[in-house]
């Protein structure tokens, strides 16, 4: 059975009774004593005071609960005569203080019953004492301190009065022996360990570590003449050995006196505040929107997460479109001042226009809302808040918004759609935003247009595919454009009934126009920045229609060759690079539309629905858009030679015999092949006046000589 000491008990209780009570006081206080408890077991305890410090004072009690009601007293700013505890405060900058608590009495035993400032027992102090963190004469934060403090027991012999003596570091290392990792234990083939015994030794005493961290910490090196024997020094070794005396090797200075760093006591639980955020001078793509007093220009957005964030930075020429969703509980709270003062990117300001529109159509934004009479009416809601900047190099023109709005009852469990959006326009604001310049960037929309007859010009038009929002019928589903270079799908669901599947060639007719209608533009931009005037750059599309007719007799509920599903299949290509950013264009777009077969499903439970022809069952209608980029190449093909025999291939052999013949043949790339051609013609002369002036040409003059003689 585990027993503890009564009074310990009692003195534990009665801390933890006073810590209690004094939590429930300082819970609403902007003041905090970090720790707010301490246990002290000598002269001295540290706590810090973190908050608002300023006319702050510190005030010391000693305390212990009531015998009656074992209740602490009442917490009290009054300074006490208390003589044996002293409170003092450091300022630790701001909003912090340190505050120390020091004993104010001797720790050594009493030599007679007589002696005052002394210790009667061992355990010499216990007992609890708080300070106060007053301003005025209000208690703002407390500090427990549990003092049990024993006396000091000094030896009674002399005291040995030597010193350490610490080697200089610049000749000699700190450590004696780095290899001994183990305290009162041979360490393996560490032959400096002191611990290890001669027996011990004996076992690895050829297997020593070497070098400093083995004990040897000033190796002789191998070209000094001391360092080699007459066995197994090699001949040259006497007339080219160094002489030098052992404190000049390559190890001094390897142990060095170092700086030491006082470190300055601060709270290591205190969060690093956060930088403010700091304005560009200009803006660049990707980088936030500044308000006037150097705030982020913030508009709602959706997370990745998919969590609708209400300030999410607005980033300079990043188009975005997004819709939050939420349910309605009350009446949504009114925004925030729109027409913020923006800054321009060039010193200036840019002030928000705000256009408002009423609306009385709330079935894209409300569903499921039975609009009960005795419901509350929600007045001015924002439905839709979409941006539109206009900008011209590093700076921003104008920022117009158009805001949607209307009243409705407010019905519990509705479900409301806010749409926001921002687009960034160079030129005229009613100019559509173009997708790159002149190639196509990654995560712009694709451009599409449809011909006008009478003018001769194209007229842009969308290509989208399906965005689904609420329940997800392609009834109330809405349309997103499709990004260049991102791959994607999405569907929406189409309610069909067994009256719908009794006349399938209609039902076959109503979903290609719903399909179609994704991709109303029949020519497709080659270019990001296109000229609707010209068919130069532009791409017909083309459409893949097989026949949807029926081919046999369908059963009753079942229908086939149902076009539920359009892929939009684009083809790009790398043209040029300017400077060096790839320039990518379109090349094709084929739209295909792939069948599948309805059927209703009936069992046991919904076995109506194949005889009711009211009641209707959901098939999926989906949209995928898939891009392929084509490989570039502007080298010539190789030829079959360059492919079968690789040996005579410069990329891939170190010898190239073509490279023979430098300068004169076109692999040598070191200046224009004119003037190699040049400077190799010149050499080749020179060594043919060379060759007929040497040796032939002395020969002839010899035998001339000889002839004359």
């Amino acid at each position: 059975m585990l027993k503890t000491r009564p009074g310990l008990f009692n003195f534990l209780s009665q801390t933890l009774i006073l810590f209690a009570l004094l939590l429930k006081n300082d819970a609403r206080c902007d003041l905090v004593f970090l720790p707010s408890v301490l246990v002290a077991s000598g002269p001295r305890a540290s706590a810090f005071l973190v908050g608002n410090v300023t006319n702050v004072s510190l005030t010391i009690k000693s305390v212990s609960p009531s015998s009656d009601t074992g209740r602490l007293p009442v917490a009290s700013c009054v300074p006490s005569n208390l003589s044996q505890w002293t409170v003092s405060e450091e300022s630790n900058g701001k909003s912090s203080l340190l505050v120390h608590v020091t004993l104010n009495k001797s720790l050594q035993l009493c030599s007679s019953a007589n002696d005052t400032d002394c210790c009667l027992q061992p355990l010499c102090v216990k007992e609890t004492i708080i300070v106060f963190a007053c301003i005025g004469n209000v208690s703002q934060a407390s500090l427990i301190v549990q003092a049990q403090i024993y006396a000091q027991l000094l030896p009674a012999g002399p005291v040995s009065e030597n010193k350490t003596v610490i080697p200089n570091q610049v000749f000699q290392p700190l450590g004696q022996c780095p290899c001994d990792l183990t305290a009162k234990v041979c360490d393996v083939r560490c032959c400096c360990d002191q611990d290890c015994s001669p027996e011990l030794l004996w076992l690895f005493a050829g297997q020593c570590l070497p070098g400093p961290f083995g004990g040897m910490i000033s190796p002789v090196p191998d070209y000094v003449c001391s360092a080699q024997s007459a066995n197994n020094a090699p001949d040259w070794f006497p007339f080219l050995c160094v002489t030098s005396p052992l404190e000049n090797n390559p190890f001094l200075g390897l142990f060095y006196d170092g700086s030491t760093v006082t470190p300055k006591p601060a709270p290591s639980f205190q969060a690093q505040p956060m930088a403010a955020p700091v304005p560009p001078t200009i803006y660049r793509q990707g980088a936030p929107i500044f308000t006037e007093d150097n705030q982020y220009f913030t508009i709602p957005q959706v997370s990745m997460l998919g969590q609708c964030l209400e300030k999410a930075p607005v980033a300079f020429l990043q188009n975005f479109e997004t819709v939050c969703v939420k349910s309605l509980q009350s009446c949504p709270a009114a925004p925030a001042e729109l027409g913020l003062a923006v800054k321009d990117g060039q010193g200036g300001f840019v002030r928000v226009t705000v256009v408002n529109e009423e609306i009385t159509d709330f079935s894209p934004f409300l569903s499921n809302a039975a609009n009960p009479a005795a419901e509350p009416l929600c007045m001015n809601v924002v439905l839709s808040l979409s941006y539109t900047f206009q900008w011209k190099g590093n700076s921003i023109t104008a920022i117009s918004l158009t805001r949607l709005r209307g009243n409705f009852k407010l019905s519990p469990g509705a479900t409301l759609t806010t749409r926001y959006s921002a687009v960034f326009v160079n030129g005229n604001i009613t100019a559509q935003p173009n997708s790159g310049n002149p190639g196509y960037q990654v995560g712009r929309p694709v451009i599409g247009g449809v011909l006008d007859n009478a003018t001769g010009t194209l007229v842009r038009a969308p290509v989208s595919l399906w965005q689904g929002v609420r329940d997800g019928l392609c009834s109330a589903a809405d349309k997103r454009p499709a990004l260049y270079g991102i791959n994607s799908t999405s569907g929406c669901l189409m309610a069909i009934s067994l009256l719908n599947l009794s006349n399938c060639t209609k039902l076959r007719e109503t979903v290609f126009s719903t399909l179609a209608a994704l991709v109303p533009a029949t020519w497709i931009s080659s270019t990001g920045n296109p000229d609707f005037s010209s068919l130069t750059n532009w791409s017909r599309v083309t459409t893949v229609v097989k026949s949807f007719n029926q081919t046999t007799m369908d059963l009753r509920g079942v229908c086939s060759s149902v076009p539920a599903h359009l892929h939009i299949h684009i083809r790009s290509v790398v043209m040029e690079t300017i400077n060096g950013v790839p320039q990518k264009m379109i090349q094709a777009v084929e739209l295909n539309f792939k069948a599948s077969t309805w059927r209703l499903q009936c069992d046991a439970a919904q076995g109506t629905i194949c005889m009711n022809p009211e009641l209707t069952q959901t098939f999926p209608v989906t949209s995928s858009v898939t891009f392929t980029e084509a490989p570039s190449s502007t080298q010539s093909p190789k030829s079959r030679f360059h492919i079968n025999f690789t040996e005579f291939d410069c990329e891939r052999n170190d010898v190239c015999w073509p490279e023979l013949a430098f300068p004169l043949t076109p692999y040598y790339t070191g200046e224009p092949y004119s003037q190699a051609l040049a400077k190799g013609l010149i050499l080749v002369f020179f060594f043919i006046v060379v060759s007929l002036l040497g040796t032939p040409w002395r020969q002839i003059r010899q035998a001339w000589s000889n002839s004359l003689l």
